[in-house]
């Protein structure tokens, strides 16, 4: 279960072992997050494995074993690094619970793997996966501890820790004999079922007796004969550390099920052993423990989570439950509103600022950012509504801020610089103190100071997540589905150094802590890595010098990629930094430069906003990653003035007019062009640029093609509105009609009018010669329009001759280029159910009629041997007379054949065995294929089954029995695969003692003895 946790040969550690902070498996592109407000590190769940981390978490915080397992050196354990050489004896096991318990107390990260753990155990990946129970782990963990510490100074730590012994005695009522035996410990099981708690159920192992009397004696061996007798056990000795499992999980015999005890089961926070101890004369302190940890199954008897309460003994963490930190917050408003009217007027936050300059006088850019950065909001968020912009407010105030000449810097008049170090009122403009204060890579960590008075208090630790609670929420792991399932007490008398408390650094051995200290200078150049990647956004600037404006939009004057330089910077940074960055980027920039926000529309670049507020942050005023930002004067490009803003979008239209020449049919040819409009266009302005003088514009809002269904015209009360509110965006499609044309459209009732038929195209390809075969034409149509008049114009388009007509059809194309089964001249585009767009081929040949049907056909299923066909028939034709149009247009004659439709694996599937029946009646329908299968069908409730002799074997083995070769050939059958409708087989099967016979036509009511008569009756008999 636990691979080769016991192994105490060192030949089973692998290569993956590396050596200092190197990982066996690829670290993660992002590095793991920092520790939480509990200071505390969880562990990893590999899959399965919360019954680990919680037995990991307790030995962790039990500081007498950490401190016994670090005080190990390397020259005692090895090295890591050593593992590789093949004559080292090192110590895997040891040195990994060394390496993670350091990384759990020192490394600043969430949560730790227990990946290189796990494999000094020999786990695989499916071990990982699988939950075991936490009982059988402790035992398991400890002796191979214990194995693997043999021959060094910690080869008694187990022992030193958590051994105990238990003496069990059996006294002679008749001579007072004592018989007695010891047995050790490291663990106690108590009873859960039908006990109160964890006391009475000591009591009943440890206290009361158990008598042989009357029909249950004992033999007493001084007295060599059956007497009454009492069995009782006590504690000899006492561990340090005391584990007690808890039987939970129990077997009922009458359901034959395993069930997990969920009564009410008690547990003291301190508890006196005094009365379950042999010794009792001792001082009260030997017999007192206090409960450390409590691991906790949550779920049934086959599967569950585990975690597990500790009590934080070297107050390692920082405990603070959610109500009082809220409480904290509450009291800090209280303090800040009290200050309010200090902190509120932004002369003092100013003069903060600048009293602590070394420079007489810095940029006003500048002043912004360092506002931003010591009270967290920007000077036009929190101010300018009130003050005004900053500039302004620096020069309203002359008496307090000098500013230079040209209004750029600024700085305090010394009397106020000096009046301000004086004055308290800058004391809340310090940086406020970090969240967690441990210094992660000093050589010394001093004791942190203590979220709340002193004492021990306890933490959840679940997998990854760790979390304060108090000590009453104990109580509710007595019973339920969650409940306490492991304790651990330690003696009340052992008691921790004051230079233990708070120093997660105690103790551990020199050559860690400088594993650690690299590992957190690594994880913080990561962490500033990743932080600088993910808060990295990528701008593409568009410089005026390189576009041109016209037909409403910019548009780059070289090619795109030489118009737009892009400049990586980090969001945090402010419009100020990312103006000077163009500016150094541009160094012959001349006159004012301007930032736009830009967008690439349809009709080419539109500028947005300007970019203003240089104090601001990049995240600020909505700059994201791949923003496009316009570099101009703000006025002109290129001599042109630039309407800017979302009320001068250009909008691209597709703008149809009808053809001059059509053929009048119900469907029309129409051209189209494309036209850039501003969204604020009026539709007056719009009809004058494109209709003329009695014109009509209808709109269609689904694309460039025409397809839609409901076209609208604009009417006159509408020629106030603009392009953006009637709905008309990029893409969007307006029709043009002259007075002649509006014969299409229907006027009712002032409505709005549509078209009578949607006016689209059918692509047709000519199949007719060699010459013309590629010519491919665009026929407009309806869904209304007949396929005969379709015909007809693309043989006019197409330029071929109009006799044409009587010898050609129009077959639909597939999408793989197969010509489909034609379509009868008399049917519409919405019968023959054809899209809109749909290519069709012309053909020679004429098309079928509506009562006729158009079919495939191939002699046998195999596409390669035999070509596939087509025919025409009546639908009312039967199958007897389909088959002979098919077997006269194959060149084939006979009688011995059939038909039967093509499956879905393109093979012969389904006969159509009612020869009588006509195609309609069996449901052939137009562009169906039949294949023309070789046999007679069996007359109706009779089979055709093919019939193989098994002939006698030459080379029989000794001891097989004519069954055994039956039995042996039975697979060779399935090689063979005959059917029905296959042709014969060949008489023999090479490699197999088989020969067919033939196939032998017989009922499908007859028995298998019928059959047997038949076969044996049949003229090949003589084969047999």
């Amino acid at each position: 279960m636990f691979g080769d946790l016991f192994e105490e040969d060192f030949s089973f550690i692998s290569n993956n072992h590396c050596g200092k902070g190197k990982k066996s498996k690829p670290r993660e592109s992002e590095p793991p997050a920092p520790r939480d407000s509990t200071n505390l590190s969880g562990i990893k769940n590999q899959g399965g494995t919360c019954y680990l981390n919680s037995l990991l978490q307790t030995l962790l915080f039990t500081p007498e074993f950490r401190e016994a397992l670090f005080s190990l050196g390397p020259e005692e354990l090895g090295t890591l690094d050593d593992s590789r050489k093949p004559d080292a004896k090192v110590r895997i096991i040891p040195l990994q619970l060394q390496r993670l318990f350091a990384q759990l107390l020192l490394l600043d990260q969430q949560a730790a793997s227990t990946t290189d753990l796990t494999e000094s155990f020999g786990w695989s990946s499916h071990e990982e996966m699988r939950q075991h129970d936490v009982q059988e782990l402790n035992r398991i963990l400890f002796s191979a501890l214990e194995t693997s510490l043999v021959g060094t100074s910690g080869h008694d730590l187990i022992n030193r820790l958590y051994h105990g012994i238990v003496v069990n005695q059996i006294v002679c009522k008749e001579c007072k004999n004592v018989s007695e035996r010891q047995e050790d410990f490291l663990d106690l099981t108590v009873a859960v079922k039908g006990v109160a708690g964890l006391e009475e159920a000591l009591w009943n192992m440890y206290v009361e007796e158990e008598y042989f009397e009357n029909d249950n004696l004992y033999r007493c061996g001084a007295c060599d004969k059956l007497v009454e007798a009492s069995k009782s056990a006590k504690l000899r000795k006492l561990p340090p550390f005391l584990t007690i499992s808890l039987l939970r999980f129990n077997f009922d015999f009458e359901k034959c099920e395993r069930y997990k005890e969920t009564s009410c089961y008690t547990f003291p926070i301190q508890i006196n052993l005094r009365p379950f101890c042999e010794q009792t004369e001792m001082d009260d302190s030997e017999y007192m423990y206090e409960l450390f940890s409590v691991i906790i199954h949550k779920g049934g008897c086959y599967g569950g989570h585990y975690h597990v309460y500790i009590r934080d003994v070297d107050q390692l963490g920082n405990w603070q439950l959610q109500e009082e930190e809220d409480g904290l917050i509450e009291d800090k408003a209280l303090r800040d509103t009290e200050n309010s009217k200090e902190t509120e007027n932004p002369l003092a936050v100013l003069k903060g600022i600048l009293s602590e300059e070394e420079a007489k006088q810095i940029p006003v850019d500048q002043l912004g950012q360092k506002l931003l950065e010591k009270k967290g909001v920007s000077w036009n968020k929190k101010y300018r509504k009130q003050y005004g912009a900053l500039r302004k407010y620096l020069q309203n105030h002359p008496q307090i801020f000098q500013l230079s000449p040209d209004g750029n810097k600024v700085g305090l008049k010394e009397t106020h610089k000096l009046l301000f170090k004086l004055d308290s009122g800058g004391r809340d403009l310090q940086s406020p103190p970090q969240k967690n204060d441990v210094q992660w890579n000093c050589e010394k960590t001093p004791p942190r100071p203590r979220a709340t008075s002193a004492g021990c208090h306890w933490f959840d630790l679940n997998d990854s997540k760790v979390q304060p609670i108090k000590e009453k929420d104990l109580e509710k792991q007595f019973q339920g589905k969650e409940s306490a399932y492991m304790l651990f007490y330690r003696k009340a008398q052992l008691k921790r150094p004051p230079e233990a408390r708070g120093n997660p650094r105690y103790q551990i051995p020199e050559h860690l802590l400088n594993e650690m200290n690299a590992a957190n200078t690594e994880l913080q150049k990561k962490r500033a890595e990743c932080d600088s990647a993910s808060n990295g956004i990528d701008l593409h600037l568009h410089l005026s010098s390189c576009y041109k404006f016209h037909n409403g939009a910019l548009h780059p004057s070289l090619s795109w990629k030489e118009s737009v330089v892009d400049l990586t910077i980090d969001r945090r940074r402010t419009l100020g930094d990312l103006r000077q960055a163009v500016f150094q980027m541009l160094e012959s920039w001349e006159g004012d430069m301007v930032l736009s926000m830009a967008k690439p529309l349809p009709a080419g670049l539109h500028l947005y906003q300007v970019l203003d507020g240089d104090e601001l942050t990049l995240d600020g005023i909505g700059l994201a990653d791949g923003a496009d930002v316009f570099v101009w004067n703000g006025k002109e490009v290129g001599g042109t003035k630039v309407l800017t803003g979302p009320d001068h979008e250009p909008v691209v239209l597709n703008v149809l007019r009808l053809a001059e020449h059509n053929e009048g049919g119900k469907g029309q040819h129409f051209s189209e062009a494309q036209h850039v409009f501003s969204c604020s266009t009026s539709l007056g302005q719009l009809h004058s640029a494109l209709a003329p003088a009695g014109g009509i514009i209808l709109k269609n809002g689904s694309g460039a093609e025409g397809e839609a269904k409901n076209w609208e015209v604009f009417r006159e009360e509408d020629m106030k509105e603009t392009v953006r509110s009637v709905g008309l965006r990029d893409g969007c499609s307006v029709l043009i009609l002259d007075s002649h044309d509006q014969s299409f459209v229907n006027v009712a009732s002032g409505n709005l009018t549509a078209f009578t038929y949607d006016i689209s195209w059918l692509q047709v390809k000519n199949f007719c010669g060699v010459e013309e075969e590629e010519k491919l034409v665009k026929i407009t149509a309806t869904i209304e329009t007949v396929m005969s008049d379709i015909k007809m114009k693309a043989i006019r388009e197409l330029q071929l001759e109009e006799e044409l007509a009587n010898e050609s059809c129009l077959r639909p194309v597939s999408g793989n280029g197969k010509l489909l089964s034609p379509v009868p001249e008399d049917y519409t585009v919405k019968e023959a159910e054809l899209k809109m767009g749909s290519l069709l081929g012309l053909c020679r040949g004429k098309a079928p009629a509506s009562t006729q049907l158009f079919l495939y056909f191939m002699v046998g299923s195999d596409q390669n041997c035999s070509p596939e066909m087509e025919i025409v028939v009546e639908e009312t034709a039967s199958v007897r007379e389909c088959l002979n149009l098919m077997l006269e247009k194959s060149g084939l004659s006979g009688d011995n054949w059939h038909l039967r439709r093509l499956d879905w694996c393109y093979e012969a599937g389904e006969a159509l065995s009612q020869e009588n029946a006509t195609l309609k009646e069996l449901n052939v329908c137009r562009g169906d294929t039949l294949v023309v299968t070789e046999g007679k069908l069996p007359e109706k409730g009779f089979l055709k089954i093919p019939i193989w002799w098994l002939r006698p074997s030459s080379h029989k083995k000794h001891g097989e029995n004519a069954q055994d070769q039956v039995n042996g050939v039975t697979w060779k059958m399935d090689a063979l695969q005959v059917s029905a409708a296959a042709a014969p087989p060949e008489p023999t099967h090479p490699g197999l003692d088989l020969c067919y016979a033939g196939r032998i036509e017989i009922a499908g009511e007859a028995s298998l003895e019928d059959l047997k008569m038949q076969c044996q009756s049949s003229p090949w008999e003589a084969h047999t």
